[in-house]
Order: C-alpha cells, then sequence, then structure tokens
C-alpha cells in the first residue's frame, strides 16, 4: 500500500510539474507568435517550429496553476488530430512532381518511397525520446542498508527540452546548436516559397500556354499578389482556409488517379526502369526525402496529445498511409504518360478545360499556402536579429542559449505596427524569392536540391546524431547500429543527391540560355557533354 501511494504521489509531481512548465511557457514575455495551432488541425498562432522556455514563474498562485492546467488538457488534441496533421505536411502539395520521381528512379523510387516513411517515422519517433531524459524515482535497499543492495527501483520519464532547438542545443552547444537548426529551418522554409512560386508559374504556362508569358512573367504575377504577406502580423485569416485547402488538395488528387485509372488499358510496366542509375535515382531520392520533412514541428505536436503513448503508432500510420499513396500516386501517373511524364503531372492532362481547372484550383492553393513558410521564416529571422516589441531579445528559445540578437532594436513600433523599413525588409524577402524562383525555374530539380541537403539533415543525420549522443548510455549495439546506417545513407543521399541535381540543374538552366539566344549553342553541348558522367 505504501508503494502504491508513493506512486500516486509521484504522478501528481509529475503532472503538477509539467503544468507549472505549460505555464511558465504561456506566461513568459519572450514567446514569439507561433505557426501552429494543433488543436484546431489548422495553422494559427500558439506554438512555434521552437518552442520557448521561458522565465521562471515560481509566484504564480496555486490557483492559476490549476486553471491552466485544465485549460490546457481541455485544449489538446487526440491521435487523430494529430494524424490528421502530419497527413498534412507530408502529403502537401509536391506530390504533383512523385510521377516524375518514378520516371527518373523507376522501381526503386517506389521502393525508396516506402523505405524514406519507415526511416523519417522512425526518426520523428526518437526525435520524441530526445526530449525526454530518464531519472531515478525512488531506490529501496535490503537492509542493512548499508549494503547498498537494491530491491526495487522506479523511473521516471521527464520532458526536459521543448523544440528541436533544445535539442540542438544540448548536444552542440547552446550558440552552435541553434543557428545550425535556424538556418537549415531557414533555408526550407525559403526554398519552400521558392517552390510555390516555380509551381505557379509552371501551372501558369500549362494552363495558357497561347497567351505569350513565358514562366518567368507567370512567376512575377503570382509573386504580384503575394506582395500583401509583408504586412501580415497573424496568420489567424489565413488558417481559416488551410483545413479547405487540405480538402481540396485531397479531392484533386482522387480526380487525377481516376483518369489516370481510366487509362489503364494503355500502361505499360516495362517502361518502370529496373536498373539502378545513380545519377536520375539520386534527384528521385531527394523529392521523396523532401516530401517527408516533417520532423520540424513533431515536437509542439507530441507535448498538445492527450495521450502521449499513442504518438509513436500514429506516427508510423501516417507514414504507413503516406507511403501507400504516394507510391499509387507516382505509379499510376507514370503509367499514364509514361516518357512524357512532365515535372508537374497535371500539365499532362489533355483535356483542356480539366487541366484549366485543376490546376487553376492549384495556383490558388499555392497563393494561399505561401505565407505560412514565409512568415515562420520571417518569425525566425526577427528572433534572430531583432528585439521583440518589449525591448527584449526573442533570439533565445534554450534557457542555456541565452544570447544578444544581432540588432539591439526592434522592428516594431510602440503601438505594435511594423517600422516602415521593417515592411521594405519583409518585402525585399518577397523579392528574394522571387528572384530565386525566376532563376531557378525547374520544380523537381530544385525540390530535389533542397531534399538533398536541407530535408536530409532534418529529417534522416541529426535525429540519428542526437539520439546517439544524448542516448548514448542507454541504448543497446542494435539500435546504434541503425541510427549509424541511417546516418550514412543520410550523408550518401546528400553528396549524390546535391551533385547530380545541381548538374541536372545547370544543364536545365544552360538549355534554359541556350533558348533564349543568351549562350552559344556549341559551347553548351561541350559543357553538357563534359558534365554527364552517367
Amino acid at each position: 500500500m505504501q508503494k502504491l501511494m508513493h506512486f500516486i504521489k509521484s504522478m501528481k509531481s509529475s503532472e503538477h510539474s509539467e503544468d507549472m512548465y505549460l505555464l511558465r511557457r504561456q506566461n513568459s514575455n519572450h514567446i514569439i507568435d507561433s505557426l501552429y495551432d494543433f488543436n484546431e488541425m489548422t495553422v494559427d498562432n500558439n506554438f512555434s517550429y521552437q518552442n520557448i522556455e521561458p522565465n521562471s514563474v515560481e509566484n504564480q498562485s496555486e490557483n492559476d496553476l490549476n486553471c491552466y492546467s485544465e485549460k490546457s488538457k481541455s485544449n489538446r488534441i487526440n491521435e487523430y488530430q494529430a494524424a490528421w496533421n502530419v497527413t498534412n505536411a507530408i502529403q502537401g502539395m509536391f506530390v504533383v512532381s512523385l510521377p516524375f520521381a518514378v520516371k527518373s528512379g523507376g522501381y526503386w523510387a517506389l521502393f525508396s518511397m516506402i523505405l524514406v516513411a519507415y526511416i523519417c517515422s522512425y526518426t520523428g519517433k526518437i526525435l520524441i525520446d530526445c526530449l525526454y531524459d530518464e531519472c531515478d524515482d525512488e531506490t529501496e535497499y535490503m537492509k542493512p542498508k548499508f549494503l547498498r543492495i537494491k530491491t526495487s527501483y522506479s523511473r521516471r520519464r521527464t520532458r526536459v527540452r521543448s523544440s528541436y532547438v533544445d535539442i540542438a542545443a544540448d548536444v552542440f552547444g547552446s550558440r552552435i546548436g541553434a543557428s545550425l537548426v535556424n538556418i537549415a529551418q531557414n533555408i526550407e522554409l525559403l526554398m519552400t516559397c521558392i517552390l510555390y512560386l516555380v509551381l505557379c508559374g509552371d501551372l501558369f504556362v500549362g494552363s495558357f500556354p497561347k497567351m505569350g508569358l513565358d514562366h518567368s512573367s507567370w512567376t512575377i504575377l503570382s509573386c504580384m499578389i503575394l506582395i500583401p504577406c509583408a504586412f501580415i502580423k497573424s496568420l489567424k485569416f489565413v488558417s481559416k482556409l488551410s483545413f479547405c485547402n487540405a480538402i481540396v488538395h485531397v479531392i484533386i488528387n482522387l480526380i487525377i488517379v481516376v483518369y489516370c485509372l481510366t487509362k489503364i488499358v494503355d500502361w505499360r510496366f516495362d517502361k518502370i526502369d529496373t536498373h539502378l542509375n545513380i545519377c536520375s535515382f539520386s534527384i528521385s531520392l531527394g523529392i521523396i526525402v523532401f516530401g517527408y520533412t516533417s520532423q520540424i514541428f513533431l515536437p509542439s505536436m507530441e507535448v498538445n496529445m492527450v495521450d502521449r503513448k499513442k504518438f509513436d503508432p500514429m506516427l508510423y500510420a501516417t507514414h504507413f498511409v503516406a507511403a501507400a499513396f504516394k507510391c499509387l500516386f507516382g505509379l499510376v501517373g507514370f503509367l499514364t504518360w509514361q516518357e512524357n511524364t512532365k515535372e508537374v503531372i497535371t500539365n499532362n492532362l489533355p483535356s483542356e478545360q480539366l487541366k484549366i481547372i485543376v490546376n487553376i484550383i492549384l495556383i490558388i492553393k499555392a497563393l494561399l499556402s505561401y505565407p505560412l513558410p514565409y512568415y515562420a521564416s520571417v518569425e525566425l529571422l526577427e528572433a534572430s536579429l531583432f528585439l521583440d516589441l518589449d525591448g527584449y531579445q526573442t533570439s533565445s528559445h534554450h534557457k542555456l542559449n541565452a544570447r544578444s540578437p544581432v540588432f539591439s532594436f526592434s522592428c516594431y513600433l510602440a503601438d505594435g505596427d511594423l517600422k516602415f523599413w521593417a515592411v521594405l525588409l519583409r518585402i525585399s524577402l518577397i523579392l528574394f524569392t522571387l528572384f530565386l524562383a525566376i532563376f531557378i525555374p525547374h520544380f523537381a530539380y530544385l525540390m530535389a536540391l533542397i531534399g538533398s541537403i536541407t530535408g536530409t539533415m532534418l529529417s534522416l543525420i541529426w535525429p540519428c546524431y542526437f539520439h546517439l549522443y544524448l542516448k548514448r548510455r542507454t541504448l543497446v549495439w542494435h539500435q546504434k547500429l541503425i541510427n549509424i546506417t541511417i546516418i550514412i545513407f543520410g550523408f550518401l543521399i546528400t553528396i549524390t543527391g546535391v551533385y547530380n541535381s545541381s548538374n541536372e540543374l545547370a544543364k536545365a538552366l544552360g538549355k534554359d540560355l541556350v533558348e533564349a539566344g543568351l549562350l552559344n549553342k556549341g559551347l553548351e553541348t561541350i559543357k553538357n557533354q563534359t558534365r554527364n558522367f552517367c
């Protein structure tokens, strides 16, 4: 009975300490407006890519703590809501390039969609494990106690870190760790913005080829629509549309699959490559890895689940479903158009009316999706470079990561509005994404390059390395072997993917310059021949 009472007491103590931690997070003056609200299955302002360890609030009353505890529990999400959010993250708009990935990688690409799904679900699981430490709760000794013979002991799993940045800070150091993750996140977010613009240009060109506007012109027009994003201070309005966007995208994917199934008599499985071509396969791997990147926001999702024990099964289930759908979508899309498969599969639709309708809907979805990664990048940059409105530094997301921002002033006025120069900086960031979208107008190759760099780091290499470092005393040999294998696999994807994606991008850009009359055709032929090692 004493053991039972002690167990109940320890559980209450654990819940009390965690609720106090959540209360500290809510009352912190350093908290930045965030992007992901997993309580509403959409995007809002309650959680950030990097949750912040706030100042202590020991003088908070017990009533405040109890009220907050009840509120936090009522606002948490179940496993089905969490599954919906993970599905939205890994089943986004970029599945339109999966048939092209099958064209480049053949059966190996289809196998990789399953393998990478399993690896990313595993790395998501161990990343969450890195948020926790285990400590002895109570140890009982046989009498006489001076012999120190243990008869029983219990261990308690405590959440001591709140975000990806916290983990990196404990592994690489507070300054280097936070900087590495912030840089990787910013690259991932800004490249996602660029991909949305490139996708809009591709879809416009495919829908209205006779209007006389090229890809760059359509991309500029799309970007002009997005200029008001510079004035966004909250994503509440956009969040109301995200759920509808996800539903519409599912419907469009089903339309494409159903159309492809009507052409089943024309399918030829012998068109799918069976041999392994390292050059093209590495490009496919980059595209596939990019489509499974969701580790950034998993810590925020896990802490807000009603039953955290269901997080791991939820993660494996969603990735299994995603892998099944991606394999189906990539396979039927390629079999329908085979060697004529384009980088964006909707441009292959033969019916002009159907293609225009589908592409316009996807363009609207891309334009409405752009503010999310853009605002996330703005938030990270403001946190690293400037003071917040109250004069506090906003770059400290880890209690040991207390470092001054680059500039000792805020980009907000006293009434909360943005300063004029801050608006100009935000507009400059939009124009920066436009410039790169115009300069690199090749959707699939650009996505492969991003997936080979930031995708492998955030989803494969770093989670395994963090797990090896933080859990080195408790991991068994086969767990260490799995982590080391994934790290090697990630580095291979990075090396081969960056080289071959850059090579294909260079050739595609050279071809664009030749067509524009800006590069001598003979010189470009020589360059292409010297680059072609596969």
